[in-house]
């Protein structure tokens, strides 16, 4: 604590160079973190998967699944074909029925999602197979959902599950049981009853299980949504992104990879990257477009739900035409549920926070979290030079030749006199002043309960037009406050001086649950450093600074202030928000829709830090843009 003190009195003392140093050394942070983004995906920088967990040995037990199980199968995908567009009682019945005819205990189980946003209703089938070897202390679960995330049938996922089902049962080896759900879509129903196992569901929309075992230790999805006839695939797309940004284990996704394409002679692959050719470019745009899945927090398949209860969960997605068949997915299956059976405990060797750059090739947590928390320190730099500046006020004497000193304060005798010129003389110093921290305070806490408002209004009611009345409604807003406020100022630097250490801290703290939504927000929220920056002029006299603002340096304040805005603008969150909806099928109905979905259904958070740290740090950095103007 002393050497920290110490080394506080030593930064106060030289507050002029903190003063000189504060911007430079911000855009130096930020630079930092955008080159160690990119450097990423260099081969140097990431490391080659690997198993951590030894107990799971996958790939290294024969598979059973073979050909005496196509004609099961083929009937099964007839069957389940037949149910398409018949009602879902009658479905869910039939479905009951074939999995009771395999000798498993089938129960089902309701939901209804009354949301803002859409009503999801909808029953779950599900089975649990107790294994002979297991005392009903573990469970491994298996996923066939009637529709995928795109909305189509999943008719041969769903046979594959009722087949392997039938085969699972006449098997004694199994040490966990096996639970077979077929849900009604990939999001609510998955979530309406992992919720029920866990008892976190509301009884008002979701209905208890009736048939329960063990603690989950991991699940598998099936999309393979192939008609009557069947359709030969070329790869294995594995999802693998959970909501908020949770990750399942490394060690399943490695299993799968393991079992898939070195038993099974399946290409993996991931990030809808169908032909990767482990370039650099190849490389980042997977990188890329798994950080945009984690910041977004979503629902990517029927897994991501599991994931809130620390269930490691992975959805397997046929894709491409190729040789592959449903034989070689039902093996990969096996293989999977089979490396699983061997665990001894919940897996956690492995990593939990990691960046994919393919299915074989991943950079770990220390690697990574540099990058942001060089964004996350350009904030707090420029939070700490704000706090010194606003400390301290100019205070100028000015002198003249015919001033002589007073008969006390007389030179030293070895003192040599220099004639000095006519002209009077102006030197400048520093007195501290106490700081008002009052209106910074109400406005920063005002800001921040005003983004209460957003984040209630589109969960309530998630509509374009909700949206477009309270974007246009707030861009007036930091105006508005700043000619009934009239900050000073050291009121303003204040202001900014708390709203970039908010976003430091926020930044800093989130980057260790979701990297990518700190990454992401961070360098969005750049601009707002540029609205008021840390200066030594601020110790030059009184005449200088209104020189400055004066003539062709006045003008070019003014350039720089209508530049800021209109980039600030740019970067409003309602205005992003706008644009990124335009690419998504749907517009900006749907988004909203989705989000507030998610919000009432499986907990996104992302709105959370959209209109509670991003839109409020926005709009106080547009207020103090507009009073600095108007001062």
């Amino acid at each position: 604590m002393s050497t920290l003190a110490t080394a506080l009195r030593a930064l106060q003392r030289d507050r002029r160079r903190l003063l000189q140093v504060a911007t430079p050394a911000a855009v130096l942070c930020i630079v930092a973190g955008v080159l160690l983004l990119l450097l990423l995906p260099l081969k140097e920088y990431s490391r080659q998967t690997y198993i951590s967990e030894n107990a799971l040995l996958p790939g290294q037990v024969h598979t059973y699944f073979d050909g005496s199980e196509h004609n099961i199968f083929r009937a099964y995908r007839h069957e389940v074909h037949g149910l398409v567009g018949k009602p879902g009682p009658e479905r869910y019945q039939r479905l009951s029925e074939i999995l009771r005819s395999s000798g498993l205990k089938v129960a089902t189980q309701k939901y209804n999602y009354a949301t803002s946003a859409t009503n999801a209703t909808g029953e779950n089938v599900y089975a649990v197979l107790h294994g002979p070897r297991a005392d009903a202390t573990e469970a491994i679960v298996l996923i066939g959902a009637w529709k995928n995330m795109d909305n189509i049938e999943n008719q041969s996922g769903v046979a594959l599950v009722l087949t392997l089902a039938r085969y699972f049962k006449r098997w004694s080896l199994w040490s966990k049981d096996i639970i077979f759900i077929i849900s009604e879509d990939s999001v609510a129903g998955p979530q309406a009853w992992v919720d029920a196992y866990h008892d976190a569901h509301d009884p008002n929309f979701v209905q208890p299980l009736t048939i329960k075992s063990g603690a989950l230790q991991g699940a598998i999805a099936i999309d393979y949504p192939a008609g009557p006839w069947g359709h030969r695939f070329d790869k294995l797309q594995i999802i693998y992104d959970g909501i908020n940004g949770m990750l399942p284990n490394l060690d399943l996704f490695n299993t799968a990879v393991s079992v898939a394409s070195g038993q099974m002679g399946i290409g993996c692959t991931l990030q809808r990257m169908l032909h990767h050719s482990d370039s650099y470019k190849e490389r980042l745009t997977t990188l890329t477009r798994g950080m945009v899945n984690q910041a977004l927090g979503h629902s990517t398949g029927p897994h991501s739900g599991f994931m809130r209860y620390h269930v490691d969960a992975i959805t397997l997605q046929t894709v491409g035409d190729g040789w592959h068949d449903e034989m070689s997915l039902g093996r990969t299956v096996e293989g999977i549920f089979r490396s699983l059976n061997n665990l001894l405990e919940h897996l956690h060797q492995s990593f939990f926070f990691y960046l994919l750059m393919q299915s074989n090739s991943f950079v770990s947590i220390g690697t990574y979290l540099p990058s942001a928390m060089c964004i996350a320190a350009a904030f707090n730099i420029m939070a700490i030079a704000l706090w010194f500046q606003t400390g301290f006020r100019n205070t100028t004497s000015t002198t003249t030749p015919s001033e002589k000193p007073s008969s006390s304060e007389k030179p030293p005798s070895t003192a040599v006199i220099i004639p000095q010129p006519s002209s009077p003389s102006t030197t400048a110093s520093q007195t501290p002043v106490e700081r008002h921290l009052f209106l910074p305070l109400l406005l920063l806490t005002a800001h921040h309960f005003l983004g209460l408002l957003p984040l209630t209004l589109l969960n309530t009611l998630p509509s374009a037009t909700t949206f477009t009345l309270f974007a246009l409604l707030s861009l007036p807003l930091p105006a508005i406050l700043a000619r009934l406020t009239r900050p000073t100022e050291q009121e303003l630097s204040l202001l900014a001086c708390f709203t970039h250490l908010q976003l430091g801290m926020t930044l800093a703290a989130l980057a260790t649950v979701n990297y990518s939504l700190a990454y992401g927000i961070g360098l969005l929220c750049v601009p707002i450093l540029l609205v008021r920056l840390p200066t030594h002029l601020s110790l030059r006299s009184a005449s200088q600074v209104s020189s400055r603002h004066a003539g062709a340096g006045g003008k070019a304040a003014r350039v720089r202030s209508v530049v800021l805005g209109l980039v600030l603008l740019a970067v409003n969150p309602c205005s992003l928000i706008w644009a990124g909806a335009t690419l998504v099928p749907g517009g900006l109905g749907a988004v909203l829709a989705e989000a507030a979905f998610g919000w009432q259904v499986y907990g996104l958070w992302t709105q959370v830090i959209v209109w509670l740290v991003w839109w409020p740090a926005w709009s106080v950095a547009a207020y103090v843009l507009v009073a600095q103007g108007i001062l």
